[in-house]
């Protein structure tokens, strides 16, 4: 009894180191594809297990120190802030555009919803996703109010019929909680959101009649991008106070708009099935597969490859920053998160056990 005790506290031990043998040479094998430009223009990799940090990465000139632009991704931080101001009771999912611009009053704006605004199904005559056009976030950035001109864009579908990804919507969205809240986004933001997660390096990027940029274009650290989708992952709550409901995390993450494309096929992995992604309140999710991996994945996605993840069922919590700016490569992370994070995760959940 004694020799098959010791044996079975040798095989334990022998699993063990193996599994952190694994770790590491999978951790050095993505740095080596990353810096050998296999996987180009990563910036930044952090990855959570079971509420523990187990990879934190920098590569290129950037550090933990480095604000990095989120680009997109900061439309899922504006469905958070949309959630706090709902949460207090100054607007509604089904409030129209004309309660807080009566000046569209007689316009087909006017009947828009919030919730539309939300889903990216608000009919505007906008679409930046697959390249049909109009950009209108490119002719923005050259008016002096980027708030009226999102708002003179012409409607094109009755609101709430097709999804047609724009920066169009997150805009007017930060614009109406300015008006429904008296306090400008930015402050709105600082109060309700930032300050209580101790998120205090920071960048807006501001209209030149100082609305701030809800649509993307926000400089933050990777590990506060952490932060949010902790928040996220722990359902609204921080710290042991409720930062935002849990029922809107629940309602805003709940991607049921099939949006007819898949992350993973751009991503050009081989031997990954494809299935499209599904849209929520400006949070994306998908089902992803390869080998013996078949979960799903809630995120929120930048141009170039910014990315918050949470993936639940393996307790999983992943940040990415990059530089693939334009291009198909930005969504090299799924790729990465498949063939090494994932299994990274797995290989530390036997040495917990």
């Amino acid at each position: 009894m004694r020799k098959l005790s010791i044996l079975i506290l040798l095989a334990i031990a022998g699993t063990f180191i193996l599994s952190a043998q694994s770790q590491e040479e999978r951790l050095k094998a993505l740095r080596n594809d990353i810096e050998s430009g296999t996987y180009p223009n990563i910036d930044a990799i952090i990855v959570e297990h079971n509420g523990k940090q187990l990879v934190e990465e920098y590569y290129h000139e950037f550090d933990s120190n480095t604000p990095h632009d989120t680009r997109s991704s900061f439309k899922s931080i504006t469905s958070l802030l949309t959630g706090i101001a709902i949460d207090k009771g100054l607007l509604t999912l089904d409030d129209t555009l004309l309660r807080f611009f009566p000046e569209l009053e007689g316009k087909p704006q006017a009947s828009i919803t919030v919730q539309s605004l939300l889903e990216m199904r608000s009919g505007f005559d906008c679409e930046e996703f697959y390249g049909s056009g109009p950009d209108c976030e490119n002719d923005m950035w050259d008016t002096e109010d980027w708030v009226a001109f999102c708002l003179s864009r012409p409607v094109k579908d009755d609101p709430g019929m097709n999804w047609a990804y724009s920066s169009n919507e997150p805009m007017i969205v930060g614009e109406v909680i300015t008006r429904a809240s008296g306090m400008s986004v930015v402050d709105f933001a600082r109060t309700y959101l930032f300050e209580p997660l101790d998120i205090h390096y920071y960048r807006w990027t501001l209209s030149p009649k100082d609305q701030g940029m809800t649509a993307g274009s926000f400089f933050m650290l990777p590990l506060d991008m952490m932060k949010i989708i902790r928040l996220v992952d722990q359902k609204g709550e921080w710290d042991g106070k409720q930062i935002v409901s849990e029922v809107w995390i629940e309602r805003s993450t709940t991607c049921d708009i099939d949006i007819d494309f898949s992350f993973t096929r751009f991503s050009k992995m081989r031997n990954a099935r494809y299935f499209s992604s599904y849209y929520g309140f400006y949070w994306y999710q998908e089902r992803i597969v390869f080998g013996d991996i078949d979960t799903k994945v809630l995120f929120a996605s930048g141009n170039g490859g910014q990315y918050m993840m949470r993936l639940p069922e393996y307790d999983m919590l992943v940040v990415f920053t990059g530089s693939n700016y334009g291009n198909w490569r930005g969504k090299l992370p799924f790729e990465i998160l498949m063939r090494y994070l994932i299994p990274l995760v797995e290989a530390n959940a036997v040495t917990e056990d």
